[in-house]
This record gives structure tokens, C-alpha cells and sequence, in this order.
């Protein structure tokens, strides 16, 4: 989790990012919580349904109709200032934190992990599976996870197919490289360079600690 948030939210503190939202211009809408919940891609909408269903009248509820009518769209309608200052005031009510951290689990975190295990990868298979879901979603279109995954086992195999976890590991970070720079907002690809790849190279496939890293210029430590 501290991994992904140095990239997400430029902090390895990843549990007071419950009541982050903006609009990062990546035409996705608002970005908020924990791992980047997106108004314009479904997850978001999914989250607050969730949270409603759990606790009626919360104070994000009142918003459902707006998010149903801007999903799949970078629009702000019927969201606004509002929305904003509901959703943070939101994040620091436990039963809408479990919601994050529910839902986070549910469409990104196990997803990722089961499907690194099937491959036959460690933790940093595992780690690199994720934040590649977290950022560009599950499915399996040419720019989702589904798609990065299959044009990397298209240049080398799996773990789990006999090949070399290294190897393996490297042509999946290079799909994923091509996938963000098809993208404007993901163009930026020092997650992959300076973090990722710096792990990879050592073949710190279990991610021991300690680890040293950059991300989007700051630098980050994990002593244990």
C-alpha cells in the first residue's frame, strides 16, 4: 500500500489519504480516497453505492444521481464545491474508510494478487501488478491491465509458463510503459522507470527491505 501511495498521492502514508480529492485533468473527473476513486470511471459511483448501502442518509448519498449521470465522463455537474467538501468531510467517518478499503480490495488489490500467483510471481510481481490495475483499470482493451498483461506475454513467459521471472517482469513493465505514454495524463512513466524497474534490476523479487526508490522526483525510503 505505502508503495502504490508514493505514486498515487506523493506519500507513504496512505491511510490519511481517505479524504484526498481533485480533478487531476486526466479527463476521468474527480480523483479521490485511498486509491484514486475516479467520478467519470465507475468506481467511484461503486464506492458511494457501497457506502449508502451500509449507511443510509451519510452525507455523500444526496450525490448518487449526479455520479451516475457523469460516469464515463470528466464532467463536474451536480458535483462541484460541494461534492468536495461532503467527500472530506466523509473521510473521516470509519464506516466510509472500511468502504475504501472494501472496495479497494475488491476491484484492484486481489484481482492483482491472484493473478500474479497464477502466474507465478512474488511480491514484487504482485506489487507491479497492482499499481498497474490501480492506474490503468481491470478489462482487457489494449490500455487496461488485461491488455498490458497480454502484450507482455506475447514477448516472454510466466513463471508459471517456465520462464524467467526477471525477464518476464521486464516485458511487462515495458507494455505498461507503452500503455501510459498512449495516454497524456500517464505520460509521465517514473513510477515504472525510477521505482519498478529499480527494484526489478536489483531482483529484489521479494521486496526485502530496505528499499530506496523515486517517484515523480521525490525520494522515498521503507526501512522495515
Amino acid at each position: 500500500m505505502r508503495l502504490v501511495s508514493s505514486a498515487e498521492n506523493s506519500s507513504l502514508d496512505w491511510k490519511a489519504q481517505y479524504g484526498y480529492i481533485e480533478d487531476i485533468e486526466d479527463e476521468r473527473g474527480y480523483t479521490a480516497g485511498i486509491i484514486g476513486f475516479c467520478s467519470g470511471t465507475g468506481d467511484m459511483l461503486e464506492l458511494v453505492e457501497l457506502y449508502t448501502k451500509r449507511k443510509p442518509g451519510n452525507v455523500l448519498a444526496k450525490y448518487l444521481p449526479a455520479l451516475r449521470k457523469v460516469n464515463g465522463t470528466d464532467s463536474h455537474e451536480g458535483l462541484g464545491a460541494g461534492f468536495v467538501r461532503d467527500w472530506k468531510a466523509a473521510a473521516k467517518d470509519a464506516a466510509f474508510q472500511q468502504a475504501q478499503n472494501d472496495e479497494r480490495d475488491r476491484v484492484y488489490f486481489d484481482p492483482a494478487v491472484r493473478q500474479a500467483e497464477k502466474d507465478g510471481l512474488r511480491a514484487l510481481g504482485q506489487f507491479v501488478y497492482y499499481d498497474a490495475i490501480v492506474m490503468h483499470g481491470p478489462g482487457s482493451s489494449r490500455l487496461s491491465f488485461g491488455g498490458i498483461r497480454k502484450s507482455a506475454m506475447g514477448k516472454a513467459r510466466t513463471p508459471a509458463q517456465g520462464g524467467d521471472e526477471v525477464t518476464y517482469l521486464n516485458a511487462f513493465l515495458d507494455a505498461r510503459k507503452a500503455a501510459m505514454k498512449a495516454e497524456e495524463a500517464h505520460e509521465d512513466t517514473t513510477r515504472v522507470d525510477t521505482m519498478q524497474r529499480v527494484f526489478v534490476r536489483n531482483r529484489n523479487l521479494d521486496l526485502n527491505p530496505p528499499l530506496t526508490w523515486k517517484v515523480y522526483g521525490d525520494k522515498f525510503t521503507i526501512k522495515k
